[in-house]
């Protein structure tokens, strides 16, 4: 009766006639195997995200019957369309453009924010425009506002498909909702997300707003439904989300939340696996015995299901999740890996090098190197000089010196591409001048040699279970048998000095947390203090360990 029930969720919204449907869905109630159904025989539709995971497997899950992208892999290839030219990004143009400001107008402008939010007529997009025009390049935020602007304009350039499906709609901005508002002038719309998963408003000032007003509101002409049933995760999992839901209610929080259901989905293998793990454990570790508690735990499940299976671990700091991801590869685990922010919003000296390798005249490349050559005063007369009307190309501004040294290091870097043999000075010197230390490196590779040759370390039947370690945010778009959630503690879960006063994305962000797992959660606090998120869950739910 379930089975049938769920699936008439599914024909309701498949047998509408609206052209603009909106569905809520919880993590796990089938938004992908909807999104599959109803593109089933359209031979145009498209798949938009902003999650690059997401893109990833919806890719392999809609393969053949839907062309799957990110927004502003969207956004570039419909600007070279319309533009009729090869359209760059660099993701880290915002910055650059933002240090151009501080020394051209004096003011620390972020830019990307102005974007976020449809500030057309600020002052200050001029100058970006300008900067990003004479550096040739585009920023994810400034691609999607360009195509906007464009169809804005040119409202019949605006393509049409036979149907769109746009995931997480929870996490857009007002920028990317434009974008969506546009498209679906022309095409059959379908809008999928969660407001209980909104996590990016801090990070790109997205607004769970835009898809409570759409569901609620029919003015905005769309047609609402609800995937009720999850059938990812175990019924403590269901119930302790819910719990948090409804302990966030009655405290106020979540007030403009859209109302629906959440329900774990009875099918006889889950309703197995869900007896077998009627708690969700909650533990307290000190920070440095954290991963050899995650190493006994993983053990303790082979030992019990003798079996594969699967491993996430979510911290709430890059730093923290790499440190565990470090200790247990130390520990003879062989198949981890580290999901999320690889890289700092400076650019660096090698981005721009590679830049050069493709384009040896780019100002954006010339301009990256030379902040890594000049000092402060030489850079800020470089830019300066940048700016004035007719200026030349940055390598004709730059010294000889410069010129020199660059040319060198896209020699060696041009060998080291080409599989050429480079002397060991050559290399020595550019490794010290991209701040690559390859003693270190070596150093880590003989460790790891070494730990693999020493096989005692963990049983032979660990060593290749799948484990991922990535922050709260990162972990958007994944899931797996067993989650752990580390320092789930107040003071990173709970950013005011006064926890009382919680925010609804820090609500989101455990609801994201815990829906990640398929099997069971296991919460560790780093401290002995009990966390205020685990006194929303009923204590039958929770086990001490």
């Amino acid at each position: 009766m379930l089975k049938k029930d769920r699936e008439d969720f599914i024909n309701e919204i498949l047998r509408s006639p609206s052209t603009k449907k909106i569905v809520v869905g919880g993590p796990g109630t089938g938004k992908t195997c909807l999104f599959e159904k109803i593109i089933q025989g359209k031979n145009k539709s498209l798949t938009l995200t902003f999650v690059n995971e997401l893109v990833d497997d919806l890719s392999l899950e809609l393969y053949g019957i839907s062309t799957v992208k990110t927004l502003h892999s969207y956004a570039q290839r419909e600007l070279s369309h319309l533009l009729k030219k090869k359209i760059k990004i660099f993701p880290k143009l915002p910055e650059v453009i933002k240090e151009d400001a501080k020394i051209l107008l004096n003011k620390e402008i972020e830019f990307d924010k102005l974007f976020h939010n449809r500030e057309d007529n600020n002052k200050y997009i001029d100058f970006y425009k300008k900067r990003k025009n004479y550096y040739k390049h585009y920023g994810y935020s400034d691609v999607i506002f360009g195509i906007v602007k464009m169809f804005e304009k040119f409202r019949d350039k605006i393509p049409q498909y036979n149907q769109i499906i746009i995931d997480e709609f929870q996490d857009f901005n007002k920028l990317e909702v434009s974008l969506i508002d546009l498209l679906s002038q022309k095409s059959p719309i379908l809008l999928a997300g969660d407001d209980d998963q909104a996590l990016y408003e801090d990070l790109k000032d997205a607004s769970p707003e835009h898809i409570r007003q759409r569901y609620c509101n029919k003015d905005f002409g769309y047609s609402p439904f609800n995937l009720p049933y999850c059938s990812r995760c175990t019924r403590v999992i269901v119930d302790a989300v819910n719990d948090v839901i409804y302990t966030a209610n009655k405290k106020g929080f979540l007030k403009n939340r859209i109302e629906k259901t959440f329900e774990y989905f009875e099918n006889k293998d889950k309703d197995v696996i869900s007896d077998q793990n009627k708690k969700i454990i909650y533990c307290q570790e000190y920070n440095t015995a954290i991963p050899y508690y995650i190493q006994k735990q993983i053990s303790n499940i082979a030992e019990e299901r003798r079996k594969k299976f699967s491993v996430l671990i979510i911290s709430p700091l890059g730093r923290h999740a790499k440190m565990i991801a470090s200790i247990l590869k130390k520990k003879g685990f062989k198949n981890i890996e580290f999901v999320g922010k690889k890289y700092n919003e400076k650019a660096t000296f090698l981005e721009g090098l590679k830049i050069l390798l493709e384009d040896k005249v780019s100002n954006l490349g010339w301009r990256i190197v030379s902040r890594n050559i000049l000092s402060d005063k030489e850079f800020s007369t470089l830019i300066e000089e940048s700016d004035k009307e007719n200026a030349e190309q940055i390598k004709d501004i730059v010294s000889n010196t410069c010129k020199e040294e660059v040319k060198k290091l896209l020699r060696i870097l041009n060998a080291v591409k080409k599989g050429n043999q480079v002397n060991q000075e050559e290399l020595e010197y550019m490794f010290k001048r991209i701040e690559i230390k390859p003693y270190d490196l070596a150093k880590d590779f003989l460790i790891d040699d070494i730990d693999y040759s020493n096989q005692k370390i963990i049983d032979p039947g660990l060593r290749k279970i799948p484990i991922k370690t990535t922050t709260i945010h990162s972990s958007k778009g994944l899931s797996s048998d067993y989650v752990f959630i580390t320092h789930f503690d107040d003071r990173y879960f709970i950013k005011n000095k006064d926890k009382k006063i919680i925010s609804d994305q820090e609500i989101c962000n455990f609801v994201v947390s815990l829906a990640r797992a398929r099997i069971k959660v296991f919460l560790i606090s780093s401290i002995k203090k009990r966390p205020t998120f685990l006194k929303w869950i009923q204590k039958n739910r929770i086990e001490e360990n």
